[in-house]
């Protein structure tokens, strides 16, 4: 089995199936250090590091490019994410957290599927969150220029994105089993460094790190999870409601068609910008 996953908490897990996973990450040196930890601790040496902004939607292309020619992949795990509190720019002019949240997410997985759709058991899990629940789909304001700015709910906003790509994935492409998730909410340096307040608070009933990756293990590698239809949303091993009772969160079938289109022309400008693609 082959894996690509944007997140060290997984890997561990990931890697005692026999796994080999390639892990996808910004820093070098985090990465490397992350890399001999989980190797000295699971004995197995099949991981393999791919420097990628997932921010910049033309380092992601030149990745699955290379990555296509020269791999076979199972599943995909897109866990790569951030909650920039304020309104801040990639190089390429694209709000950082949709840049990073939705936009990646979007050109990671699409450049992939090729690939994915080879398999017999191919498999994408979208790390989302719960916060999602608050948050009707936007596709007026996607870099979030009007109003004011609140790192949170543009945050939960992404979220909300990711699940409308999962589940308009799965109608699309039907030998690939996809799937959303919310970890619950878990002691992690992202956070600690992104919701400071929130942690303070809720410290001492945070999950740890290793029951957040449970769902995501799970959806990876059980083969009771592929029994469960494509495109759900799931917590604790058991697929949850995308919306709560009463809230007004649903959204037209043309603005989730909107989002995809929106989407797609944004990945295919900086592929054709992209070197060696």
């Amino acid at each position: 089995m082959c894996l690509i996953c944007t997140c060290m908490h997984f890997l561990c897990c990931l890697l005692c199936f026999g796994g080999t996973v390639h892990l996808v990450c910004r820093s070098q040196e985090r990465a490397e250090l992350a890399k001999g930890e989980i190797v000295t601790e699971t004995g197995n040496p099949n991981i393999f590091l791919h420097i990628v902004d997932i921010s910049d939607p033309k380092e992601i292309w030149k990745f699955a490019e290379k990555f296509k020619n020269e791999h076979k992949l199972n599943v995909l795990i897109n866990n790569a994410g951030c909650m920039v509190n304020n309104r801040e720019l990639t190089e390429d002019g694209l709000e950082k957290n949709f840049a990073t949240n939705t936009l990646g997410t979007y050109v990671l997985t699409t450049a992939l599927l090729p690939l994915l759709e080879k398999e017999t058991d191919a498999r994408v899990i979208t790390v989302s969150s719960g916060g999602m629940l608050v948050q009707k789909l936007n596709i007026s304001d996607l870099q979030s220029e009007n109003g004011t700015f609140d790192g949170t709910m543009v945050y939960a906003q992404n979220k909300r994105q990711q699940v409308v790509l999962t589940e308009q994935w799965a109608k699309a492409h039907r030998n690939i089993h996809f799937s959303a998730m919310h970890p619950g909410w878990a002691d992690t340096p992202a956070v600690r460094s992104a919701m400071p307040d929130f942690h303070q608070r809720m410290k001492d009933t945070l999950r740890t790190a290793a029951q957040g990756a449970d769902t995501v293990v799970w959806l990876a590698v059980s083969p009771e999870a592929t029994k469960l239809p494509s495109g759900l949303f799931f917590q604790d091993r058991q697929p949850v409601p995308t919306h709560l009772p009463l809230a007004s969160t649903r959204s037209p079938p043309e603005d989730e068609e909107k989002l995809m289109e929106v989407l797609e022309g944004f990945s295919q400008k900086f592929k054709s910008t992209s070197p060696g693609t």
